[in-house]
């Protein structure tokens, strides 16, 4: 039996190319004009989309700041108008922080950023006072994040990526993969936080209980939703011109396994009792996300490739080991390593902010677009070697790129205004030479760890 939650009005897939939205102010504008990378030379795209980090808190390198000018700040403004010093801790943290819209909004404070402080605490049950003074103003050990520094020196860096919504992480992954968390294609509504409270799993395949919170254009989340949705992604723009594409996730059901909360690409089955993805697409939704290892190399990476991590090596704070940085640099390693540098651009990027305090504030066009600061490095051969971007990117960017060097027409949706990393580029370059980066453990760690899949725990 098929699961379609009788709430949504789905649109057929024939119609999915032309569809342009109304959403919010982020209708199909034709953004920037500007130049696509050559034919050919770039013939993979690798995303790798980390968890719940800002610039601030993330980058405090002394050779970004204060030899190179990326804007890094190391103090902050609280709501009582004072000037809080950003304190080292580690990467694996023991608390995490808010980041659902309500935090946002705490932070932003009208375009002030001095409400960090109001962001809510989340201790462990069996330590309630697990926090330190001023927790959402931390950055990094900078010993934790090595290989982030050693990737953000070599090849771009940018100080103006910005995530598209104002929220967590299950609307943030819609995002990533069709630049809207909108449940149906026509919809002014946006996915605003992450599944209920009580949600075992996420998109189609929840338990029938599930529910995500709706945002208007008022900026009031009033609505809630089964949490399946129906509306193009930019996979049918691949599949319509058949670029190859994967998308390595721990688990389905995840929050973080944007595919699992589209109606065309899960269509949800129930077999054996519990719903599960069955769609033409789901192939290509490949789990654990290890496979990548695999993948590259057999000469199997896809021309398009979102690689997505689990709880361990993900950044996020309360789940991480501290991790995620070998992680990130044990696949850039694979992948610069074989014939594959020779024509790729790996983007890597987080998904929130985490709740962690940023000085920058974001351009709002809308009642959940865009959200806070989160760090940008993008490798490839022909990546601005030692450059900082300057330039305002989301993740409509990425899509951007994705639909321009493939010859995509645009979603309309984020990938419409936004630009599309031209400046973190130079595709008249000798091509850069790879160098391995270093780090604490490489691809046979995660290849051999027998520990569960661990997703996110909330968010």
């Amino acid at each position: 039996m098929t699961r379609i939650p009788a709430v949504l009005t789905l649109v057929g897939l024939g119609t999915f190319a032309g569809v342009l939205l109304s959403m919010n102010g982020c209708s199909g504008v034709s953004g920037h004009a500007t130049q696509p990378p050559p034919p050919h030379l770039i013939q993979h795209v690798v995303v790798i989309f980390q968890e719940n980090r800002t610039p601030d808190n993330l980058f405090q390198d002394p050779v970004l700041y204060k030899q190179r000018g990326a804007d890094i700040a190391q103090s902050g403004m609280n709501s009582k108008g004072e000037t809080i010093p950003l304190v080292q801790t580690n990467l694996a943290s023991i608390y995490d922080l808010s980041h659902a819209h309500g935090a946002f909004l705490a932070m932003y404070d009208g375009g002030k950023m001095d409400g960090a402080d109001k962001i809510p605490i989340r201790c462990p049950q069996k330590n309630p006072n697990c926090a330190p003074a001023n927790p959402q103003f931390m950055f990094v050990n900078p010993a934790d994040v090595q290989p982030y520094f050693q990737l953000a020196e070599q090849y771009t860096f940018g100080d103006r990526m910005f995530q598209t919504n104002q929220g967590p992480s299950f609307p943030a992954h819609q995002f990533i993969i069709s630049g809207t968390s909108a449940p149906t294609a026509t919809s002014n509504l946006f996915a605003s936080e992450n599944m209920s409270v009580s949600a075992a799993t996420a998109g189609c395949i929840a338990l029938p209980t599930t529910f995500t919170l709706l945002i208007d254009p008022n900026g009031n989340e009033t609505q809630h939703i089964y949490p399946c949705f129906e509306h193009p992604t930019l996979t049918d723009l691949l599949d319509a011109k058949g670029i190859s594409w994967r998308y390595y996730a721990p688990s389905p059901g995840s929050i973080w396994t944007g595919p699992d909360a589209i109606q065309h690409m899960c269509q949800p089955q129930t077999q054996g009792g519990q719903l599960v993805c069955t769609g033409s697409a789901w192939k290509n939704v490949i789990f654990p996300q290890t496979e990548v290892f695999d993948d590259i190399a057999n000469n199997q990476l896809a021309q398009v490739t979102w690689v997505i991590p689990n709880g361990a090596s993900s950044d996020h704070a309360q789940i991480t080991d501290g991790s995620g940085p070998a992680w990130v640099a044990s696949i850039v390693n694979a992948i610069g390593n074989s014939q594959y540098w020779a024509n790729t651009a790996i983007f890597i990027t987080w998904d929130d902010w985490g709740g962690w305090f940023d000085h920058v504030a974001p351009k709002v066009i809308n009642s959940y677009e865009y959200g806070f600061r989160v760090p940008l490095i993008v490798v490839s051969p022909y990546a601005k070697a030692a450059h900082i971007s300057h330039n305002t990117h989301d993740f409509g960017s990425i899509l951007k790129f994705i639909e321009e060097n493939y010859d995509l027409p645009s979603l309309g949706y984020a990938d419409a205004p936004a630009d599309d990393f031209s400046d973190c580029f130079n595709f008249s370059q000798t091509p850069l030479t790879f160098q391995t980066i270093n780090a604490p453990m490489g691809a046979e760690h995660f290849l051999n760890d027998t520990r569960p899949q661990m997703g996110p725990d909330d968010d």
